[in-house]
C-alpha cells in the first residue's frame, strides 16, 4: 500500500501515476471508457483512479482523481455536450452568456475524492467481521464505494449548485431536476458501481498477487 507521510511523490508512484493517467486520457477521449449495458453506456474512465487508490494510497489516488477531472474538462471543453457546462468553465451556463467557475469544483472534487475513499474503504473492513476474511469481497466493496463518491457527489453538486441550468439543458421542469437524478443515479449509477466493484476486485487481487509471489 502507498504511505501517506512523505510531501512529494517517489518514482515508483511517479510512474504509476504517469501510466495510469495515460489510460485515464485514452479512456475519456476514445470508447474504451464506456461500456454498452442494455439501453446504458456505463462510465468506467474512474475504475483507473480507483485501482490506484487500492493499490497504491490515497496521495497517488488524489493525483489520479485531480487527471481525472482534468481529463473531463478538457474532452467537455473541446467536445461539448449539453450538460459540459457543468464540467468546463469555459461553456456558458444556460441561460447566461458565460460559464461558471463551479465547474472546476464540480469536475474536480468529486474525482480526487475517488481516489482518496476506496484506499480508506478498504482498511475500514480489514476489520468488519462480515468481510475481513475476504479480501475479494473488500476490494469488490472499495471499487463500489469509489464509483458511488463518484455518482453522487457529481450529480448532487450539479442540482444543489446548478439546478436551473441543469432544467434548461435537460429541457425540464426545475422541480422535476431531482427526480431525474436519482433515477440516473439508480440506474446508471448502479450499474458502474457493480462494474467498479467487478474491475477493482479482478486487477487488484491480480496485481497483489502478482506482488506476494515476487516478494
Amino acid at each position: 500500500m502507498g504511505g501517506t507521510g512523505k510531501s512529494s511523490l517517489t518514482v515508483k508512484e511517479f510512474a504509476f501515476v504517469s501510466l495510469f493517467a495515460a489510460i485515464i486520457f485514452l479512456m475519456t477521449f476514445t470508447q474504451l471508457g464506456f461500456i454498452p449495458v442494455g439501453a446504458i453506456n456505463a462510465t468506467i474512465v474512474h475504475i483507473p483512479v480507483i485501482i490506484g487508490s487500492i493499490l497504491m494510497g490515497p496521495r497517488v489516488g488524489a493525483c489520479l482523481g485531480a487527471m481525472f477531472g482534468l481529463a473531463s474538462m478538457i474532452r467537455n471543453t473541446i467536445i461539448p455536450v449539453p450538460l459540459s457546462f457543468a464540467f468546463s468553465p469555459l461553456i456558458p451556463v444556460p441561460g447566461t452568456d458565460s460559464g461558471s467557475l463551479i465547474a472546476i469544483l464540480i469536475c474536480f472534487f468529486p474525482r480526487i475524492l475517488v481516489g482518496i475513499v476506496p484506499y480508506y474503504v478498504r482498511k475500514f473492513l480489514n476489520v468488519v467481521p462480515f468481510v475481513k476474511k475476504s479480501n475479494v469481497a473488500r476490494l469488490f466493496f472499495s471499487g463500489v464505494a469509489g464509483s458511488v463518491t463518484n455518482t453522487i457527489l457529481v450529480m448532487h453538486l450539479m442540482f444543489f449548485l446548478l439546478k436551473d441550468a441543469y432544467a434548461l439543458a435537460r429541457d425540464i421542469p426545475a422541480d422535476a431536476v431531482y427526480g431525474l437524478i436519482v433515477f440516473i443515479i439508480a440506474t446508471n449509477g448502479i450499474v458502474e458501481a457493480i462494474l467498479a466493484g467487478i474491475f477493482a476486485s479482478t486487477v487488484c487481487k491480480a496485481v497483489e498477487t502478482y506482488r506476494d509471489l515476487s516478494t
